[in-house]
């Protein structure tokens, strides 16, 4: 009699699984029935091979399981007001993606007047019922990449060209600089700012500074150009790259990459949109959720493999984060104390010190 019980529980509970996932393909079904259009604002170009193009991939890639509709503008201007009224009223879209935060403001302003369209805004602050913000802990990345950068570097001087000095570089800056003295504890990373997110000149003009001024044998960034690449691979200099692997463009030279896989996130809330189960909400995706990550080319040999899988274990434990105490400023000042950790109000919105190891040129 129990058996038979058992049997009768197990049989029903294959009946209601059944039932919920034929529920669930037919709710998927009927939401992507009828096509939906998403406008996306970029900063440059969708072929800039680096940020814009990591977004513009990331949407293709979900295109046609979501049957959207994608009116894409470029090299969109921090003021985009207009351009977002246009994309809601004449081009009739239902979701808005503007991947930079100073469009933020006025992503808010047409959000508060359109109730009926999603708004997602990347790397920015606010939330609302129709408006979500969102970003991944690249800053983990960034450390991984440090790990294989202290592994290779026979100098112990490193380069770093970033855009500009606002909280999300100098994170950067730091948990690379982490990551490449926890196995090369006496390394420099010598940091000039280009103060251009997408311009080839003076990304150009501050990897040359770099690279005259010090005995650089690996150089990183975080600009959309890939002028500190070529300038890199000019001299025999290893570079890692940002946004995208673009390994094949310089076979010889280019190390590794702190890549974004946007579609981690975008297939999960454009679901949620056309589902009617959206909640406005902050974001912070974790490395493990697949958001961010670093791929592993031929030039990395495998002790520093060993050394690499070692630091992700560590990143994936939840005992350890890259910004865990006892970390000291490069004054000297202890600003994280043993045992404790930088709180992601601070790391992401008010960083504005570097660690030890890090000297700003320029």
């Amino acid at each position: 009699m129990r058996r038979f019980t058992f049997i009768a529980f197990l049989l029903l509970f294959a009946a209601i699984a059944g039932i919920t996932l034929i529920q669930d393909s037919q709710v998927d079904t009927d939401v992507t029935a009828k096509a939906t259009k998403v406008g996306v604002l970029l900063t440059g170009s969708r072929s800039d091979r680096s940020y814009c193009q990591a977004h513009y991939e990331a949407l293709e890639a979900i295109k046609d399981e979501l049957n959207l509709h994608i009116v894409y503008l470029e090299n969109v201007p921090d003021s985009c007001y207009r351009y977002i009224e246009s994309l809601v009223r004449d081009e009739g879209c239902k979701i808005i993606v503007g991947v930079s935060i100073f469009y933020g403001d006025d992503m808010r302003r047409v959000a508060t007047e359109h109730p009926d369209v999603y708004f997602f805004n990347t790397g920015g602050v606010i939330s609302q019922k129709n408006f979500s913000s969102y970003f991944g802990r690249m800053y983990q990345a960034r450390y991984l990449s440090g790990v294989v950068a202290g592994m290779k570097t026979k100098t112990g001087e490193l380069g770093y060209v970033a855009a500009f000095p606002i909280p999300e570089c100098i994170r950067g800056i730091n948990a690379f600089t982490l990551g490449v003295r926890s196995v090369r504890p006496d390394a420099v990373v010598h940091v000039r700012y280009c103060g251009s997110w997408v311009e080839d000149a003076p990304a150009k003009e501050a990897s040359r500074a770099l690279l005259d001024g010090y005995p650089i044998d690996v150089l990183a960034l975080h600009t959309n150009s890939l002028e500190p690449h070529r300038e890199a691979d000019a001299r025999g200099i290893w570079s890692i790259g940002y946004n995208l692997d673009n390994a094949a463009m310089f076979p010889n030279t280019y190390l590794t990459a702190c890549v974004w896989r946007w579609e981690v996130y975008y297939r999960k809330q454009i679901r949620n949109c056309l589902q009617g189960k959206f909640h406005g909400s902050n974001d912070l995706i974790d490395m493990e959720d697949g958001i961010v990550g670093i791929p592993e080319s031929a030039h990395i040999d495998p002790q520093t493999k060993a050394k690499l899988q070692a630091a992700r274990t560590r990143l994936k434990s939840r005992g350890f984060d890259v910004f865990y105490g006892p970390i000291r400023d490069n004054t000297g000042l202890l600003r994280v104390e043993a045992g404790e950790a930088m709180p992601d109000d601070e790391m992401f919105n008010n960083f504005d010190w570097y660690v030890e190891g890090v000297t700003i040129e320029g």
